[in-house]
């Protein structure tokens, strides 16, 4: 378990490094994507709780890459859109991924190895 914790915060200091993005925000921009999604789908998509998401949104928010709009039909529900810079972060992230840990490399491997 420490070497998995150790793993992912490597790989999130390599993210925040190299595109200015948390692992979680990073999971928000890429929950999002090139639609407009409510807060609820994005907690499914990621896995986290809706307060903890609620944090994380706001804090791509705060960076420029997310933005919420009213619903026109219901006024009580929030949806959310990349921004240019966030479809600009996004597709980086896709086009030169992200350096991972040598170990975690080799479990994502040996994953698709056993599909």
């Amino acid at each position: 378990m420490r070497d998995l914790l150790k793993a992912l915060a490597e790989l999130e200091g390599r993210l925040e490094e190299s595109y200015g993005v948390s692992l979680n925000e990073a999971m928000v921009l890429c929950s999002v994507g090139d639609e407009t999604v409510t807060a609820g789908s994005i907690t499914a998509c990621t896995g986290m709780t809706p307060s903890h998401a609620s944090k994380v949104i706001r804090s791509v928010e705060g960076k420029g890459m997310l933005v919420r709009k009213l619903g026109e039909h219901d006024k009580r529900q929030m949806y959310f859109t990349l921004t240019p810079k966030g479809k600009s972060c996004l597709e980086s992230i896709k086009e030169r991924g992200v350096d991972m840990p040598g170990w975690m490399l080799s479990l994502v491997h040996d994953s698709r190895d056993s599909r």
